[in-house]
């Protein structure tokens, strides 16, 4: 397993920063699964500095950013085949306020990530529960160190997708219902929290309840509101079916939600795409089983 791995300066410019609590609390999984970690110069040199992953030989030093570095991070997320360099996804935790977190090559890392369905992990949290649903799904025992990732009864779940991923939202409601119920609290916007509940109805939901709270719709402000839960440490995970291809009025929006969960780096797991987050909801799936 190959991942890009970047970091912006606040994340790994003191030795207790997000980069190496990340580290810290995932070197062992990163060990147990030799996952190869390709880091861009600035984020390799912070590594070596305070010696985490001494000797190992899957971190893999790719220049700086300004010699191009996460440009080509992003050129092989898509991969490049005659070169058998394709990475299997991307960490890159962001700090919102960075100029560079709106840089070109960061925003294409995101995009190619979500277009090709894979990881892209952009929070301190979101790169933990990444590496323990990894351990989960090559048959390891669970991380007693994760749990708290684990707990959905006590958390609350946003569940967003823009109008293009609206079926492939009601499918994966649909496939994994009774991992998503075991959340203390959903919420949704608008209209994907109408679709939802209508769903969750025709399951046995008691008709009147909500199976999720309905926020204002995405263009009316919806993504704020859900924001605004995030910052509050309120809302601990959101799926996020982002449609990567079209325009949207309320870009701005959609961003403020995005710098939310970047903001909590350490309190709110983000997933992308219907195939990491239907990995996810195998991975609690078998973890139950295995505590049970």
């Amino acid at each position: 397993m190959r991942m890009g791995l970047a970091a912006n300066a606040l994340h790994h410019d003191q030795d207790d920063a997000a980069l190496f609590r990340w580290l810290r609390a995932s070197e062992r999984g990163v060990r147990e699964l030799n996952i190869s970690l390709h880091a861009v110069g600035r984020t390799y040199a912070a590594i070596a500095r305070v010696g985490l992953l001494a000797d190992y030989p899957g971190l893999v030093r790719y220049p700086y950013g300004h010699e191009g570095g996460l440009m080509k991070l992003v050129a092989e997320v898509v991969g490049m085949p005659e070169s058998g360099r394709t990475l299997d996804g991307a960490i890159y935790l962001i700090n919102p306020v960075d100029p560079s977190s709106t840089f070109p090559e960061a925003v294409a890392l995101k995009r190619q990530c979500v277009i090709h369905q894979k990881p892209f992990i952009s929070t301190v949290a979101s790169a933990r529960d990444w590496v323990e649903v990894e351990r989960i799904h090559a048959g390891l025992a669970p991380d007693a160190g994760a749990d708290d990732l684990f707990a959905l009864e006590s958390q609350t779940l946003a569940l967003i997708a823009h109008d293009a991923m609206k079926p492939q939202m009601m499918a994966y409601a649909s496939d994994h219902f009774d991992v998503l119920s075991r959340f203390a609290r959903r919420v949704a916007t608008g209209t994907t929290g109408q679709q939802l509940n209508e769903l969750a109805w025709s399951r046995g939901w008691p008709q009147d309840r909500n199976w999720v709270e309905r926020f204002q719709s995405g263009p009316m402000g919806g993504d704020a509101q859900i924001a605004d839960l995030v910052l509050e440490r309120r809302c601990q995970r959101a799926v996020f079916f982002e449609d990567p291809h079209v325009a949207r009025q309320h870009e701005a929006d959609i961003q403020l939600l995005e710098r939310a969960v970047t903001t909590v780096t350490d309190e709110t797991v983000c997933m992308t795409s219907p195939r990491v987050a239907t990995r996810w909801a195998s991975a609690v799936k078998q973890r139950a089983t295995y505590n049970a």
